[in-house]
């Protein structure tokens, strides 16, 4: 019996190799690619923020075309639909520097004009790839002016005025990006027109019939912070 058994043994251990060299070789398996989560960026929400920038009169406004820095906030609200779709509405306001314009007529009377501030409420529908989003805004446009007539002593005139200097309709367009969770930074091109101003009867005789037109060019820089939904986030895989 012992014999027997050291006799399986051996011929067992010489058999093993070539019945191993027989078997068909283990298959590759190539190791899974490695993906990592992509960001996806959501704009629906609502968001405040602040911006900075200038303002530049028409050419036919009383004040010319001349330069004034500006700054405000802004706030509003966005919904992000068909994927790359946002629709949302936005009111803003703007402080304005070096705001008082004049124009001095051949009688004496001098037409004075201080705007002292900006502000609009719009509705903006945009495009967005990423994290940027490129948009065109348009609606309702006021500003907080004063417009004066002076004699050639400086003392107040009394005048009249037909047409619309305080009131109209705002258009722009800009591009915004979120460069953090929750936050974004964008600028803008504005352009803001409340009609034109006409002496009427009653103003000084050298200002009546006088025209102008009341509009301003705008560009800004800004920052937003976004609440709850803005900013990029991790999907999971």
């Amino acid at each position: 019996m012992k014999k027997f058994l050291l006799t399986a043994a051996a011929v067992a251990a010489f058999a093993a190799p070539a019945l191993a060299a027989d078997l068909p070789p283990r298959p590759y398996t190539k190791a899974p690619v490695y993906t990592p989560p992509q960001a996806v960026y959501n704009w629906t929400g609502f968001y405040i923020g602040g911006h900075l920038g200038g303002a530049f009169g028409g050419d036919s406004s009383l004040g010319g075309s001349d330069g004034r820095f500006l700054g405000g906030v802004q706030g509003g609200a966005d919904y992000q639909f068909a994927n790359n779709w946002v629709l949302g509405i936005e009111a803003q306001y703007s402080w304005l520097t070096n705001a008082s314009g004049g124009l001095a007529f051949p009688g004496g009377s001098v037409v004075t004009s201080s705007d002292r501030g900006l502000g609009s409420v719009t509705g903006r529908l945009g495009y967005t790839w990423g994290p940027a989003l490129l948009y065109a805004k348009g609606g309702y446009a006021f500003r907080d002016s004063k417009l004066g007539v002076t004699g050639a002593t400086g003392v107040p005139l009394a005048f009249a005025t037909t047409g619309n200097h305080d009131n109209g309709y705002t258009v722009g367009a800009g591009l915004e990006y979120m460069f953090a969770p929750n936050w974004s930074a964008k600028v803008e091109y504005q352009y803001y027109n409340f009609g034109k101003t006409t002496f009427a009867a009653g103003s000084p005789p050298d200002v009546v019939g006088t025209s102008f037109h009341n509009d301003e060019h705008t560009v800004k820089a800004g920052v937003n912070y976004r609440f709850g939904w803005g900013g990029p986030t991790a999907s999971h895989y």
